[in-house]
């Protein structure tokens, strides 16, 4: 089992490409060196980051380098809109034959 933190931005913003730029050159890298972060996924403004256990994410959550991240969301150009915060746990239940060995060529 793992767990996801999903992140959405639902926001309007004048310049899009100077928000995603800043959001992939600069937040992205902070957010990278979070202990026990295993993956980030790579969305348009929709970020998964996923953890090998719920205490892991919890513990990346209590991190300085969480702590950074936090203060860089504060220098983001400004939007219009919300962003939300989930938390998932996720347990495998199907896998399909074919993505054995696979996963990241499907």
């Amino acid at each position: 089992m793992s767990v996801s933190y999903f992140v959405r931005y639902d926001i309007e913003i004048a310049d899009l490409p100077a928000f995603l730029r800043r959001y992939r050159e600069v937040h992205v890298p902070l957010v990278a060196r979070w202990p026990g972060l295993r993956r980030m996924g790579r969305a348009v403004l929709m970020a998964q980051l996923e953890f090998e256990s719920e205490a892991a994410m919890n513990a990346a959550f209590a991190s300085r380098e969480r702590a950074q991240a936090r203060e860089d969301f504060k220098q983001f150009p400004r939007f219009d809109g919300t962003v939300v915060h989930q938390a998932m746990a996720q347990e495998e239940v199907f896998r399909a034959a074919w993505l054995d060995g696979n996963e990241e060529g499907a």
